[in-house]
C-alpha cells in the first residue's frame, strides 16, 4: 500500500463519563495538529473529539471526528472509526499515560473524508486505513488508501 498522509493529532485530557454497562465511555478533546503527505497536507483544527468505549480488558472502540484545513484553505471533515487493543498490562499502562512499545498495541482505524471543496472531491469517494500510535500528548495516524 502507498502512504497517503501522516496525521499528528494533538489530544487533551480525557473526559471520563463512567461505565454504563457497555464499558467506560470517554471523550478525548482534539486540540489541533498537522496532516503531512502527498495525499493531504494541512492543519487539524481544534474542536474535534475522539469518543471511546473501553472494556474492562482494555479493548477500545474509537470514533474520532475532526476537521482539516488543507493548504489550499479547503475544509475536510475526518470520520475515523477503529479499534485499539493489546495485552492487558500494556493497555493498562497506556490508559495511565505511560509510554508503551507500539508494536505491542493493535491500533487501526478506517478513515472517511467529507468535503464540499471541488479540488478534493475525490476524497469523498475513497476509504483509508490508518495505523495508529498513541503518544503522551498526541496520536499519530499513518494513512494508506484501501484498494
Amino acid at each position: 500500500m502507498t502512504p497517503f498522509s501522516e496525521f499528528r493529532v494533538q489530544v487533551g485530557v480525557p473526559l471520563k463519563l463512567g461505565d454504563d454497562g457497555f464499558g467506560e465511555a470517554r471523550i478525548v478533546p482534539i486540540l489541533g495538529g498537522t496532516a503531512l503527505g502527498s495525499g493531504i497536507s494541512g492543519r487539524i483544527l481544534p474542536g474535534g473529539t475522539d469518543e471511546q468505549r473501553i472494556r474492562a480488558d482494555g479493548r477500545t472502540r474509537i470514533h474520532a471526528r475532526y476537521v482539516i484545513e488543507a493548504q489550499d484553505g479547503a475544509l475536510i471533515r475526518v470520520d475515523s472509526q477503529g479499534l485499539r487493543h493489546g495485552p492487558p498490562e500494556v493497555m493498562a499502562a497506556l490508559l495511565r499515560g505511560e509510554k508503551v512499545d507500539r508494536t505491542q498495541v493493535y491500533f487501526r482505524t478506517v478513515i472517511r473524508f467529507e468535503t464540499a471543496a471541488p479540488a478534493h472531491d475525490d476524497l469523498n469517494l475513497r476509504l483509508f486505513l490508518a495505523t495508529g500510535e498513541r503518544q503522551h500528548d498526541c496520536v499519530i495516524l499513518r494513512l494508506t488508501e484501501l484498494a
